[in-house]
């Protein structure tokens, strides 16, 4: 009898986001993850303790899938490229992506890139105070707008128009972000 995969908590969190990826989120268990690696559903209690641990790892890896902007660009740019990764990675995992709305970044790593979307606020004249609401705002936009692309909401419109669409959408972002940060 041979010896029993290796598994560690990245490759139990990637299983389980290739699961969703081809099968959707209600296919998704401990026991698929587990089939998929070879291994029996205890041995991943290790490396999360449940299906809850599961997803909000799911989403640490949906929200460290774009890589962070330099700290010394402009904070429109920084934001920019943090939406432009977010739609990215929509694109890339359209049946997990969802999942963004439903839970909260909970894991250090998670918390990362709001965390550069607080910071890129901040530099922009954001009060501090205010920075969380607005982080919401923003946040919410532009998910919404990727969830929306993915889900076949925009099914009637070129990829040029979505993409002078999401132009705009952060051209409104950004006016608002300038107009707060001026009456910070």
């Amino acid at each position: 009898m041979g010896r029993p995969p290796r598994i560690d908590r990245s490759s139990v969190l990637t299983a389980g986001l290739a699961i969703a990826d081809e099968r959707g989120l209600d296919a998704l268990t401990l026991q698929a993850v587990a089939d998929r690696l070879g291994v029996t559903p205890m041995a991943l209690y290790r490396h999360v303790p449940g299906k809850a641990a599961l997803l909000d790892g799911m989403v640490e890896l949906l929200l460290t899938n774009a890589s962070l902007p330099p700290a010394e660009l402009p904070w429109h740019e920084r934001l920019e490229r943090l939406a432009t990764g977010v739609r990215a990675t929509a694109r890339r995992h359209p049946e997990v992506f969802s999942l963004l709305l439903q839970r909260p970044a909970t894991t250090t790593e998670a918390r990362r890139l709001p965390d550069q979307v607080l910071a890129a606020l901040v530099a922009a004249g954001v009060p501090p105070a205010r920075a969380s609401r607005w982080e919401r705002l923003l946040s919410t936009a532009v998910l919404g707008f990727a969830v929306s692309e993915v889900a076949g909401r925009f099914a009637g419109h070129t990829s040029a128009e979505l993409d002078g669409d999401f132009e705009a959408l952060l051209g409104m972002l950004r006016t608002a972000i300038e107009a707060e940060g001026a009456s910070g």
